[in-house]
């Protein structure tokens, strides 16, 4: 179920265009496959640069998976808006062993991929923390630092005898 996915994709695809600097969106497909999916080497995703669409396989992976393996093949689509691929280099079975360009090819796909994808869900969490608020019984709203620095003080104060628990609080 990709559904729970999209707003994560939503903020990751724009957040990698900028950061990779592609600059025509890529065709993207999630494909179910559950012969892959049994298969402990099967295939996670790949890209295709005659068509500039990338493939994701999702069944029996987690969501994060899926989209650090999308992060890497977008690489791929970044070096295909670069021109990297314009020799039609040799691809298929082996070329990462006997084919020095792509071997660098895929070093810089793993490696941007995997940078970029960490940044976006840093940043990702970082702006999903800022935006949750509490309310409290004044109707104030709070954020979660905020919220959480209040909690502790309240309950030291409380252990030291110097405000009544929550619990007598709440009950009178």
């Amino acid at each position: 179920n990709l559904s729970e996915m999209k707003p994560f994709l939503e903020s990751f695809l724009p957040f990698a265009q900028k950061k990779m600097g592609f600059d025509r969106p890529p065709t993207i497909s999630f494909v179910s496959d559950t012969e892959n999916a049994n298969k402990t080497l099967g295939k996670t995703a790949f890209y295709d640069p005659n068509t500039f669409s990338v493939s994701v396989y999702t069944d029996q992976r987690h969501p994060k998976d899926v989209m650090r393996s999308l992060s890497h093949e977008l690489v791929h689509h970044a070096q295909n808006c670069r021109g990297n691929f314009d020799k039609k280099p040799k691809m298929g079975e082996g070329y990462f062993q006997n084919n020095g360009y792509m071997r660098e090819m895929e070093r810089e796909a793993y490696e941007i991929g995997n940078m970029c994808f960490r940044m976006w869900e840093e940043t990702y969490k970082k702006q999903l923390q800022e935006s949750i608020y509490y309310t409290r019984g004044d109707n104030l709203k709070m954020s979660y630092k905020n919220w959480r620095n209040q909690e502790v003080n309240d309950r030291l104060m409380e252990s030291w005898g110097f405000k009544a628990p929550k619990s007598e609080v709440l009950n009178e």
